[in-house]
């Protein structure tokens, strides 16, 4: 099987397996989800829903993230994990909007990733999910270590991956296709101990009981 037919058995057995799969990050409106895609970098998106339930009380306008004091915004967000960092992120993001774009989150690749604490990925994550804009496939920890296992490619740079996919997976399907990868990787094929056993996909996988030799050493 080559890997272009295999994308297309997966894009036709996932949306099966997981058809109410979508993005997890709870949000209402696209300045929420930029904010919430922001936080969940190194930490969950259970965690970064709990500290938003408080955060988007605090802050519902870009000039909100932008006034907001920096001691303040850090102890709100402070589970996340890397608070000062992103703290100093949220209230650039906040200053950006107001300054480029009136407030409002842009919807343009380009735009968007030159936001500071956004880039690509979460770009990515924002037009897909926000905007339904299929601009390119968001590769997390989940869908890199799942598009090796599978056989979708053999690189580890999440940007080398993502050319890799989106010759393999038609653009209408770029954004759930990475839903239902992180749906699968949460659910089944996690990076330790792996349900291969009872794995739904595992006719279509190359690596079935020995996914291992894909981890880091």
């Amino acid at each position: 099987m080559t890997k272009k037919e295999r994308a297309e058995r997966l894009s036709q057995e996932l949306p099966r397996i997981y058809p109410d799969a979508h993005c997890e990050l709870d949000f209402k409106n696209p300045l929420e989800l930029l904010v919430a895609t922001i936080l969940s970098a190194q930490c969950t998106d259970v965690r970064v829903n709990m500290v938003t339930k408080v955060l988007f009380k605090r802050c519902k306008t870009a000039a909100d993230y932008a006034g907001i004091p920096q001691e303040e915004l850090e102890e709100i967000i402070r589970s996340t994990g890397f608070y000062r960092n992103k703290a100093k992120s949220l209230r650039g993001m906040g200053a950006a909007l107001v300054d480029r774009h009136k407030g409002k989150v842009p919807s343009s690749m380009e735009e968007l990733s030159a936001i500071p604490g956004a880039g690509r990925k979460t770009a990515n994550v924002v037009l897909g999910n926000a905007f339904d804009i299929n601009e390119g496939v968001v590769v997390d920890t989940h869908v890199g270590r799942l598009s090796l296992r599978l056989g979708l490619t053999t690189k580890s740079d999440p940007v080398k991956v993502e050319q890799d996919l989106i010759k393999l997976i038609p653009p209408e399907q770029w954004t759930l296709f990475s839903h239902w990868l992180i749906w699968h990787g949460r659910r089944r094929c996690k990076a330790r101990n792996p349900e291969c056993e009872a794995c739904e996909l595992r006719s279509l996988c190359p690596s079935a009981d020995k996914p291992d030799r894909f981890l880091k050493k």
